[in-house]
């Protein structure tokens, strides 16, 4: 027994010796400096993922979004590298139709869930493409960015957001999309109804009328499937003159966390939900 243990002990010693892989130790001091949140804005699927990927060379310690400004600068003066200009991105919600400008059609019961509700019907909601309101994306949100209003409608707190992808993954409407802070020019919708059919259903459909596209530099804007849509390649051309007509105010112009409609759209007076059926 005792020479069959030195034996194993051999092997083991020697295949440890083979097998050995060096990790560079400076992983885990940058591990330590990153906030843990695992949740994916970097691009790695982990913060030890992201540390391995610094220390090779292979990313900027500034798209580690939710991690401090101090330490951001730590890790980088820690590696010996200069940060990039990374422009900040958040998460966008293409709704606005509240409980008090968009019509149930049908009442749901059961699970207070938007991907339970999405499966009866499509949820009640006379538009079929609109937010259902049960706060699927706020339950998953991780840190604190997500809140729902009065009117049932989320609220993306931008301080906050991480653009972690949480909130896209979840909604069954598939209203989030990340988005730079320098698009400001955003589509709060996603009906692809028509006209007086699109407001039917809610007050503050985009309504395909194309003033939008008429305002807005050549080429900026279009209509697809009764929708406005933003040409984000041409984002430079954009300007708060392209809001100025819609009637609803379904486009909108979001800068320093406040969202601007135009001088044309409806005033919303209702403070209360609209009736049910």
């Amino acid at each position: 027994m005792l020479a069959l243990g030195v034996v194993l002990a051999a092997i083991l010693a020697l295949a440890n010796r083979k097998l050995y892989v060096y990790e560079d130790p400076r992983i885990d001091e940058i591990e330590e400096m990153l906030p843990h949140a695992n949740c994916g804005a970097c691009g790695k699927p982990g913060c030890r993922q992201f540390a391995e990927a610094l220390v090779k060379g292979q990313g900027d310690p500034a798209l580690c979004t939710p991690n401090s400004q101090e330490m951001t600068l730590s890790i980088a003066d820690f590696l010996g590298v200069e940060l990039g200009d990374h422009t900040k991105r958040v998460a966008r919600l293409a709704c606005a139709g509240g409980a008090h400008v968009a019509y149930f059609r049908a009442q749901y019961s059961g699970l207070k869930s938007c991907r339970a509700a999405a499966l009866v019907s499509g949820g009640g909601k006379g538009c079929t493409w609109g937010c259902l309101g049960l706060g699927d994306c706020e339950s998953v949100c991780e840190f604190d960015a997500i809140h729902m209003n009065k009117f049932s409608l989320p609220v993306v707190n931008e301080d906050n957001c991480v653009a972690c992808n949480d909130c896209v993954d979840i909604c069954p409407k598939e209203l989030f999309s990340i988005q730079p802070v320098t698009h400001k020019l955003f589509v709060a919708c996603k009906s692809l109804c028509e006209g007086d059919e699109a407001e039917h259903d809610c007050e503050v459909a985009c309504t395909a009328c194309e003033r939008c596209v008429v305002d807005a530099p050549e080429g900026l804007i279009r209509i697809e499937n009764n929708l406005a849509v933003v040409d984000y390649s041409k984002n430079d051309l954009a300007s708060k003159v392209a809001i100025e007509r819609c009637p609803t105010g379904a486009i909108v112009w979001i800068e320093d966390h406040k969202t601007v409609k135009g001088a044309k759209a409806k005033k919303i007076l209702r403070m209360e939900p609209l009736p049910r059926g």
